[in-house]
């Protein structure tokens, strides 16, 4: 796994029939024309797949289809929520483990904010049958999540996954200007 936070590189059970390939495109031209946040696939420093500075979403070349759908809904989750509270670009800074307990709660509120933000930009490109996938990839990213932050280990990401999770809620999107801050490869993790 490259990603050390999440399950954005490990092996998870698919999704069968989606068109990860189509949806993507879908998606990023969505991101891209309707909110003007900059879209940019190139080679990301190990151990990282994915970043994103409030204006633009970075996403390494060697991803599969289906890791870049969830990294476009997921970053653009986190955009979002840089953008419109200041208090989220605090949460989102790197922990090490053992993280304490009671700041757990918030974090995980955090990535389960993003999803839900993630899951309402699917439906608003007119995607509605990745809803269960991107709630089953979501479940997932937030235990590997929560078991690093407890313990520091690197687990791999498939014995994290769980099929048929309750669905994500998806939350309205906020008017929001993408606005630059930093880089996670310079210092934030989210």
């Amino acid at each position: 796994m490259r990603e050390t936070r999440s399950p954005y590189n490990g092996p998870v059970p698919s999704a069968g029939g989606l068109p990860f390939l189509e949806l993507s495109a879908r998606v990023q031209e969505h991101i891209e024309r309707r909110y003007h946040v900059r879209v940019v696939t190139r080679d990301i420093p190990d151990p990282l797949i994915g970043d994103l500075d409030g204006a633009e979403i970075h996403i390494d070349f060697a991803v599969t289809p289906e890791q870049r759908l969830f990294l476009l809904a997921h970053l653009f989750g986190h955009t979002v929520q840089w953008n419109s509270s200041p208090e989220a670009f605090d949460i989102g800074k790197t922990r090490q483990p053992p993280v304490d307990e009671a700041l757990l709660p918030t974090l995980l509120a955090y990535e389960r904010e993003a999803a839900a933000y993630g899951l309402a930009l699917l439906h608003e490109t007119g995607i509605r049958e990745a809803d269960q996938w991107l709630s089953d990839y979501s479940a997932c990213d937030l235990a590997y999540l929560a078991h690093f932050y407890r313990t520091g280990e690197k687990r791999a990401p498939h014995t994290f996954w769980r099929s048929n999770v309750p669905l994500v809620e998806p939350r309205l999107i906020p008017a929001f200007t993408p606005t630059k801050l930093v880089f996670r490869a310079n210092g934030v993790v989210i």
